[in-house]
């Protein structure tokens, strides 16, 4: 993996509840609640991601903007059918 050039600082709410939890979390483990903050972003933005994606092109589909193929029509088209 490619080493980052510079961290970038961004500031965030989050709900009290969440908050006192994340602290409790730091205080038992001896980590800080930024080093928590940073694992669940890296851990789910990937997730994110693709899941933003999928309904973007899942609302181009509904809109008729995208085709889509059976995968029989793929299979066929990749000499894979039986």
């Amino acid at each position: 993996m490619e080493k980052e050039k510079a961290d970038q600082m961004i500031g965030i709410r989050i709900p009290k509840s969440v908050g006192e939890r994340l602290e409790n979390l730091a205080k038992r483990t001896g980590r800080s609640k930024t080093y928590y903050i940073r694992e669940a972003i890296m851990t789910h933005i990937d997730d994110l991601e693709d899941i933003y994606l999928a309904e973007q092109v899942l609302e181009h589909v509904r809109r008729g903007e995208e085709t889509v193929s059976s995968l029989d029509e793929v299979e066929r088209r990749l000499g894979l059918e039986d």
